[in-house]
């Protein structure tokens, strides 16, 4: 049953990862590498962006790339950083998936449990980060006005929110696992990806508070 799930998951998330990350190869092609020179507005612009989320130095080094894309946009800024999160989370969640078929055998039942519960919640919030980037880009569509968008924002909030927690649960199904190599490797992963998606949430919530598209 496991092994089911496990593909399930893998087939779903390459469907959907070459759909999703088009935008960021398109990001890329509209002129995304960063400034080499100069004060650029765009740029500087996503560091003060960054500059309102938890982890700044990572927020910038991810995003400014994508400088002439965003061009001083706070919904496009939201939907790169959203992105982001997802190809880390995804590529987190493919990592685990394969690392639980070692663990299995492993002789720590324990350390195999924590494993495969925190699979269990990257795979959740691969779902939800899924769910905020079809929602942003479905913005407006139910119609125009504040209270449609607020609306909107607010579910692509609570699914970030969702996932930011499927991610910290994941971690903290390891504290009672005894210190080896795969306890340490996951953690670093996770808590690395939670960097990203907490990044992506404060974004959101700074592009939701203008309350406009």
């Amino acid at each position: 049953m496991r092994t089911q799930r496990s593909h399930h998951f893998l087939l779903l998330s390459i469907l959907f990862f070459a759909s999703t990350f088009s935008f960021l190869r398109l990001a890329t092609a509209t002129g995304a590498d960063p400034p080499t020179t100069g004060n650029n507005d765009d740029t500087e612009y996503i560091r003060s962006s960054c500059n309102t989320t938890l982890y700044p130095d990572i927020c910038y080094t991810s995003l400014s790339r994508y400088a002439n894309a965003v061009q001083q946009n706070p919904g496009q800024l939201a939907r790169i950083a959203i992105a982001v999160s997802f190809s880390k989370v995804h590529r987190t969640a493919s990592y685990l998936s394969n690392l639980t078929r070692v663990a299995d055998y492993s002789g720590n039942s324990r350390a195999a449990l924590a494993l495969r519960d925190c699979f269990s919640n990257l795979d959740d919030a691969v779902d939800e980060i899924r769910g905020s980037i079809k929602q942003m880009r479905q913005l407006g569509a139910a119609g125009s006005g504040t209270n449609s968008f607020l609306f909107q924002m607010s579910n692509v909030q609570t699914w970030m929110s969702a996932a930011l927690t499927d991610e910290e649960t994941c971690t903290d199904g390891f504290q009672d696992v005894e210190d080896c190599p795969m306890k340490s490797d996951v953690e670093k992963r996770v808590t690395k990806v939670k960097k990203f998606t907490s990044n992506a949430l404060a974004l959101v919530n700074g592009y939701a508070k203008q309350g406009m598209p």
